[in-house]
């Protein structure tokens, strides 16, 4: 009798809690809320190493990014930046001590890294649906290795372009040159009235050269086309093709003339190329034009914060030359891949693949995103927003050759440029010396 007693009063106290409830009373005494402790953060206290070419201003933008990351993980990247990254991580991997992630310098790089097997499938962690939702298809297919998916591409770059100084331009009376014969014409009259037309720096430590093997490809699609070039960067034409050699030929009457040449070709050797451009900015412009991909504005910006783009600095695209093939646009980028399978560098890979990491360095300028997700609005000034439309807009796009080439073929083609700008009369010969390092790399 004693237990329904109590069931019944059980029962009844249910019903008027239920009630209370419903009509919105208040219990008779209120619970304090409850301390939320605090969320732990996964990684504390691990280290993630990152190596890259990353430096100054770069290199800030790249700590950015990751800032986030570590504050929310716990954990802290250790960050090395090199200009010989070649050599360096080729040390490091040989040596038996890689970093954990690093960037890469192209694809050809990446898959000899991936045939080798030093590098994890990021296909083991990432979520391939949203990869592929995220990034074009082509910046995967350039990533993978032997159906894995070995690197990443977070920052990419338009490289058909030449930069000046608009201030400069309209003081003197200049127009933009819309073709090769125009530019030859514009450089001319500035040697006429007085000026250097061209600033070119080539230094770059164990990697100089490079910026020379770029005015070669944006010239090889101009006067052969994207099918020669295709065909040129895989081998399947030799380097002592009249094609190859034309284009050589086609920038020399730039890079071997003397009068067009900031410090001449004594200073195009010395000169680093995150610097060349500075002289453009002097009073008066030690030169009026400079050849370089979107991420010059960095090195510009880092040296002449005060510089508005459009106003005191702006590109226009590198011009046609033979009007059959046009204006294509030469594109490049940097991946990073994974070289240590660990929790916490699985999570900044992570991170690195998102829009939203991506998007801190794009508002802080000088780089552009593979991700799709990121709006160009966020880009701090048009420029890079109108170099990101170029790049999905144009009929022709070409990732970079040199950085598509076996890492002996790229080293001898940086190589010969130094070469060839001392000595021009040797291109026969220099483009023999490509010709026989790529048979070998080849396997020919």
């Amino acid at each position: 009798m004693r237990r329904k007693v109590i069931g019944v009063l059980v029962s009844v106290l249910m019903l008027i809690t239920l009630f209370a409830t419903a009509c919105g009373t208040a219990t008779p005494t209120e619970e304090a809320p409850a301390t939320e402790e605090p969320e732990a953060r996964e990684f504390e206290g691990e280290t993630v190493s990152v190596i890259a070419t990353w430096g100054g201003d770069e290199q800030e933008s790249f700590m950015a990014m990751i800032a986030p990351w570590e504050e929310r993980t716990g954990a802290t990247v250790e960050y090395e930046g090199t200009r010989d990254l070649n050599a360096v991580l080729n040390t490091r991997v040989e040596g038996g001590n890689p970093p954990d992630v690093a960037g890469l310098p192209g694809p050809a790089v990446l898959q000899q890294f991936a045939a080798d097997g030093h590098l994890v499938d990021l296909n083991t962690f990432l979520d391939q649906a949203t990869l592929e939702e995220q990034y074009d298809d082509s910046w995967l297919e350039l990533a993978s290795f032997e159906g894995g998916l070995y690197g990443l591409f977070t920052k990419v770059a338009v490289k058909s372009l030449i930069w000046y100084n608009p201030k400069a331009f309209d003081a003197a009376g200049y127009a933009i040159p819309e073709s090769w014969d125009e530019l030859l014409a514009l450089s001319d009259q500035i040697v006429a009235d007085g000026g250097t037309p061209w600033c070119i720096g080539l230094e770059s430590g164990a990697a100089s050269g490079w910026p020379g093997t770029d005015w070669i490809e944006d010239i090889v699609l101009r006067t052969a086309g994207a099918e020669t070039y295709d065909q040129w960067r895989r081998h399947e034409i030799p380097w002592t093709d009249d094609a190859v050699r034309n284009a050589w030929e086609t920038w020399g009457t730039i890079v071997t003339n003397e009068d067009y040449l900031d410090g001449g070709t004594t200073g195009v050797l010395a000169t680093n190329f995150g610097e060349s451009p500075y002289p453009m900015f002097q009073d008066p412009p030690g030169c009026y034009m400079h050849r370089q991909a979107t991420f010059i504005e960095g090195f510009i910006t880092d040296q002449f914060p005060d510089l508005v783009a459009q106003e005191d600095y702006d590109y226009f695209g590198f011009p046609e030359i033979d009007p059959e093939y046009g204006t294509p646009v030469l594109s490049a980028g940097d991946l990073f891949g994974m070289f240590n399978d660990t929790p916490s560098a699985r999570s900044l890979v992570e991170w690195l693949a998102s829009a939203e990491a991506q998007q801190i360095w794009a508002e802080r300028g000088g780089f552009i995103s593979p991700n799709k997700n990121v709006s160009s609005d966020v880009y701090p000034n048009p420029l890079i927003g109108q170099a990101a439309g170029l790049l999905t807009s144009a009929d022709v796009v070409r990732f970079d050759a040199s950085d598509l080439m076996p890492a002996a073929v790229n080293d001898a083609f940086s190589g010969g440029i130094l070469n060839y700008v001392e000595n021009p009369e040797n291109l026969d010969q220099i483009l023999q010396n490509i010709e026989t390092a790529a048979a070998e790399a080849y396997g020919e």
